[in-house]
């Protein structure tokens, strides 16, 4: 069994000696310029075209991130970039979920304690005591329900939160109201003052964070972007700041990263920001679900995490 390795920053050695580990019987390879010899299976992010292109013969391609909108933008603007035919597959809960519960519960404490407003009497020096944020008045909203979304909701949940969730099908949570469809996105946003996005990065959901949106929130608002950078019109967010529509931002991923040095966000009062850090892959669990996946598609059972290529998550 071969298999090809490529990332453009992760640590090759780390990957293909835990992977031998795992695959004793496997021939692990970091790809290079020029390799065109055999391999069955590929763990790659970003791959260049020459990596994959024309290797119909792979059995499978493990996408070494939850999301795999960055690959599929790369075979839409360069199409062969994933050899047709071929399953994609993203890598599920392997520690991403509570890297995003402690991120998100981080980032709504702070919020509902009034944290923010507090920093911001601190660099006026004034000493302002300010009434306490009641749950029932303070409404989450979580985009996007899938296995890291729900992991957020239920956590939330039990620090007394009040929740909703909105996604493409409707999903059962306890204690947690689900909103499905753009004929329900309206009612989702009425009467919510926390907006966590998590959405998968579709043609669909690209500039759903948008001047709309920010309309029909709760007023003093605030956004708490996770997913992509592509979901966000900056600039309606920025007039929505600046109106008071929007209170506050927490911003993991933006359009453009690194962020320009120019950037308003990086000196804006009201606008945290993070090197999209929010879950990040954990080597050791990843390589755990690959090599879990290669033994299932070895004995002729279903993997995990296929990608459907037409709703691209």
């Amino acid at each position: 069994m071969n298999i090809l390795f490529y990332h453009p920053s992760f640590d090759a050695n780390e990957w293909i000696e835990g992977m031998q580990t795992r695959l004793p019987q496997a021939n692990i390879r970091q790809w290079v310029k020029g390799d065109n010899q055999k391999a069955d299976y590929a763990m790659v992010w970003l791959p260049p075209y020459e990596c994959l292109a024309g290797r119909k013969d792979l059995k499978g391609i493990f996408a070494l991130g939850a999301g795999v909108d960055a690959i599929l933008k790369q075979e839409h603007e360069n199409p062969g970039t994933l050899p047709a035919g071929v399953p994609l597959m993203r890598l599920e809960d392997i520690g991403m979920a509570l890297q995003m519960e402690e991120y998100a519960m981080a980032k709504v404490l702070y919020y509902f304690r009034r944290m923010d407003e507090y920093r911001q009497f601190q660099s006026q020096r004034q000493w302002k005591p300010l009434p306490a944020n009641r749950h029932e008045d303070f409404v989450v909203g979580i985009m996007g329900a899938g296995a890291l979304g729900q992991a957020v909701a239920k956590r939330l949940v039990e620090f007394g939160f009040h929740v909703r969730t909105w996604s493409r099908s409707e999903k059962q949570i306890d204690k947690v109201i689900s909103y499905h469809g753009q004929e329900q996105l309206s009612d989702f946003l009425q009467g919510t003052r926390v907006i966590i996005n998590l959405l998968p990065s579709t043609p669909q959901t690209v500039g759903i964070l948008n001047q709309s949106l920010f309309s029909q929130l709760q007023q003093k608002a605030y956004i708490i972007n996770l997913a992509r950078g592509s979901h966000l019109i900056e600039q309606d967010l920025l007039v929505a700041l600046e109106s008071g529509q929007v209170a506050g931002a927490s911003l993991d991923v933006f359009a453009s990263e690194p962020l320009p040095q120019m950037h308003p966000f990086w000196t804006h009062p009201r606008v945290a920001i993070t090197p999209h850090i929010a879950a990040i892959t954990v080597p050791q669990e990843a390589m755990d679900m690959i090599s879990d996946n290669i033994k299932r598609i070895e004995s002729g059972q279903q993997p995990f995490g296929i990608v459907d290529m037409g709703r691209g998550y």
